[in-house]
């Protein structure tokens, strides 16, 4: 693995992991974002696996690790801008996309955008059309968060079971040292970008994966299912047993998924 700093059009800086082959027949380079308070690390499974046949691009979102940070005003479609100048920035061309949670956000809005920079796209454990109860309460949380609350615990217990304490840890790890500015700015525009695109969605013209554990209770599996059937080109995969680290706690599950995805030819492009 390599880590570097990509410097973007706009001045600011993104922290990368790189690993893997470029050129070849899957020559589009794979493309990891991650979710509110994570950094490029918590892709490692797929960095290692995937990395094997794709050139495999894991970065840090504005405000977080080593990236630089949005404007505190920022929202969904401000991140989706950082996205599209990151893949100009990279000179690689067009990119197979894969986010997670707020990343899968930033992702879909990419596709939605700039089909010209999105191979495939796929959205893990993706929010969609919230229930009002269900907005309201992300919503407060958001706010609470902006206020300086950095609590952690209610995310832990919601994302992982009693057998998981090793990958708890390490994930607790990452939230305990988010500064709270780009923690408060990414979980503001997560918290409000559930309807963004939701409109929009048949317009994704690419391969879309919808990926998300079966007691995911915010990313429901419900949810994916009405994205996918919304997608031209859709598919849902509910990963049965688990919640919202799904790429972390059951990484062949989901490197399979994505090896199936990566692999799924182009009927027609993004456009």
């Amino acid at each position: 693995m390599t880590f570097r700093t990509l410097p973007l059009s706009d001045g600011s800086i993104v922290r990368l992991i790189e690993s893997g082959p470029r050129g070849g027949a899957n020559s589009a380079p794979l493309l990891l974002i991650h979710g509110v308070g994570m950094r490029a690390e918590a892709w490692k499974p797929q960095i290692e696996e995937l990395s094997r046949s794709h050139h495999v691009i894991a970065v840090d979102m504005p405000g977080h690790g080593g990236s630089s940070p949005l404007s505190p005003d920022a929202r969904l479609p401000d991140f989706v801008g950082w996205a599209a100048r990151l893949v100009e920035a990279l000179g690689e061309g067009p990119v197979n996309l894969a986010g997670h949670s707020m990343g899968a956000l930033v992702s879909a809005g990419l596709a939605v955008e700039r089909p010209d920079l999105v191979v495939r796209v796929a959205l893990l454990n993706a929010v969609h059309r919230r229930s009002p109860e269900a907005r309201n309460a992300v919503i407060a949380r958001a706010a609470e968060i902006s206020g300086g609350d950095g609590r952690i615990d209610g995310p832990l217990s919601r994302w992982f079971g009693d057998d998981q304490d090793d990958i708890r840890a390490m994930v607790a790890d990452w939230l305990a040292g988010m500064d709270l500015r780009g923690y408060a700015t990414a979980y503001r525009s997560f918290a409000e970008g559930d309807t963004v695109y939701a409109d929009r969605l048949s317009q994704i013209r690419c391969p879309a994966l919808l990926l998300t554990g079966e007691h995911d209770l915010n990313s429901s599996a419900q949810m994916s299912r009405d994205m996918a059937a919304a997608i031209p080109l859709g598919e849902a995969v509910i990963v049965p047993g688990h919640r919202h680290m799904v790429n972390l706690t059951a990484p062949a599950i989901v490197n399979d998924a994505l090896k199936d995805w990566l692999s799924r030819s182009i009927a027609y492009d993004c456009v």
